[in-house]
């Protein structure tokens, strides 16, 4: 495959696919079955807990808009922070959210294995992982396109989805739906809203988060798109509407069928919709969600892929990865070595299943549990930053955050306040702990690139600028 060095993105993904997947993009595979276990911990009140998260989502996706529209780059927050806080930050976000996705493809290759075992018992587990991993890299290699063709389709079949559950549901709730044993609205309160108190609402929060993270997504493949700044725009308007519809709106029908305390809902074999769709009467529940999940987690896979290897892209082009990362192929315009080279932890997942060993994976998925929360702090510090230097270029900015600075600052306080609520309530200690240790051998690591000048830097769009602004600020 003939390709070049420091080559450009060709770009290919049309008006519809990134519809979809701005839309899509924050329903995964841990919101049919992840969800069983942050309702389990906080109970009805669960709904809180998915409302605050959505309400912190849009907050960060419309910061992240207004430096996204001004200056669209396929290394999206990462190379804001480069340029807002330093090379050191840049660096440390990149690898920290590379690390996130690439790790995410082998537990989704696993859960996919896992259930095509299930249907078909003579091919392993590892066999179907192994399959599911080839053939996305295969679509991954060839033009971005094909990657949003993958995604329009499977983000059509998770939002059809969706949708029915809620139409289906709604009708349960105020009695329409003739089978099933559905309690409705009085579920909410039948044991307490908030059985376990307010703590559990933020402790719930983190789960939340993980199942959230990917609405940011489009502003890294709107890079690769016609019209960048006018689908960025179009997603950040929209994100209220799909986290309050997709989350709040769906995990409120749950709770009002389903008991909270209903041990099925932690059953990892089932998930909260299963269980649901048992309550509503619902033949073959099972397979359905089952159907729905493989969809969710090809989707996840195929967008994971895609968004570590053009973060590995955006890091080789500045310096922060090696520069094979970088090279693209002449014909297709996909950095190719960054697309291998991101799934390198989905082989590894399909080792471990093949060894019985998918425990210690298990270990490595912990020190991504709070990533979300890192990726939200960073680019609430960036936009605080950037704000002031991109107003002093006089750069007109068509989104702006509300209530600047004092928003912004909410959030950044919101943010460290629940990482700390977390790591002393317990719950999640673990996962804050090991996220907090690896992303401070990565600081570490870009501290010590910054201070002695490791790695070829080649000069960034923006940096003359963006310097001659702050200059300008500063006196």
């Amino acid at each position: 495959m003939s390709g070049s060095h420091g080559g450009k993105l060709k770009g290919g993904l049309q008006s519809r696919h990134m519809t979809m997947i701005s839309i899509a993009g924050v329903i995964g595979a841990a919101l049919f079955v992840g969800s069983g276990k942050q309702i389990a911990l906080a109970g009805p009140a669960v709904v809180l807990a998915y409302l605050a998260g959505g309400i912190l989502v849009f907050l960060v996706m419309r910061m992240l808009g207004e430096m996204a529209i001004a200056q669209p780059d396929t290394g999206s927050f990462s190379t804001y922070a480069d340029r807002a806080i330093g090379r050191w930050a840049g660096f440390t976000i990149g690898w920290l959210y590379w690390y996130f996705w690439a790790m995410l493809m082998g537990w989704e290759a696993y859960v996919a294995g896992q259930i095509l075992h299930a249907w078909f018992a003579p091919i392993p587990d590892w066999g179907f992982a192994l399959m599911l991993t080839i053939a996305l890299i295969g679509a991954n290699l060839m033009n971005v396109k094909n990657f949003g063709e993958f995604e329009f389709w499977f983000g059509l079949v998770k939002v059809t989805a969706i949708v029915l559950f809620l139409v289906i549901g709604s009708l349960a709730i105020v009695h329409l739906w003739p089978f099933g044993h559905a309690r409705g609205i009085a579920q909410l309160t039948a044991s307490g809203f908030m059985p376990k108190g307010p703590k559990s609402v933020v402790t719930a929060l983190l789960g939340v988060m993980f199942a959230m993270i990917g609405a940011e997504v489009v502003t890294v493949a709107a890079s690769e798109s016609v019209n960048p700044g006018k689908e960025i725009l179009k997603a950040i308007r929209s994100v209220v509407w799909r986290i309050v519809l997709f989350y709040v709106g769906s995990l409120f029908l749950v709770v009002c069928l389903v008991p909270y305390n209903d041990p099925a809902l932690v059953d990892p074999t089932r998930g909260s919709y299963n269980v649901a769709l048992d309550a509503l009467g619902i033949p073959h529940a099972q397979l359905i969600v089952n159907c729905v999940v493989l969809t969710s987690v090809c989707s996840c896979f195929n967008s994971a892929l895609y968004t570590a290897s053009r973060m590995l892209y955006s890091l080789s082009r500045r310096g922060d990865a090696h520069r094979v990362m970088g090279i693209t192929a002449a014909s297709t315009g996909t950095p190719y070595v960054a697309v291998v080279i991101s799934s390198v932890f989905a082989f590894v997942a399909v080792y471990m299943m093949a060894k019985s060993k998918m425990d210690l994976y298990d270990i490595l998925m912990q020190t991504t549990g709070c990533v979300a929360l890192f990726v939200y702090l960073t680019i609430a510090c960036c936009q605080l930053r950037m704000r002031q230097r991109l107003e002093a270029q006089g750069i007109e900015l068509e989104l702006k955050m509300w209530l600047f600075p004092w928003l912004t600052w909410a959030v950044i306080v919101f943010v460290i306040g629940a990482l700390i609520t977390m790591a002393v309530e317990g719950t999640y200690r673990q996962e804050v702990l090991y996220t907090s240790a690896l992303a401070a051998v990565i600081v570490a690591m870009g501290a010590t690139a910054q201070r002695y000048g490791i790695g070829k830097r080649p000069p960034l769009a923006g940096y003359t600028q963006m310097a001659t602004a702050e200059r300008a600020v500063t006196r």
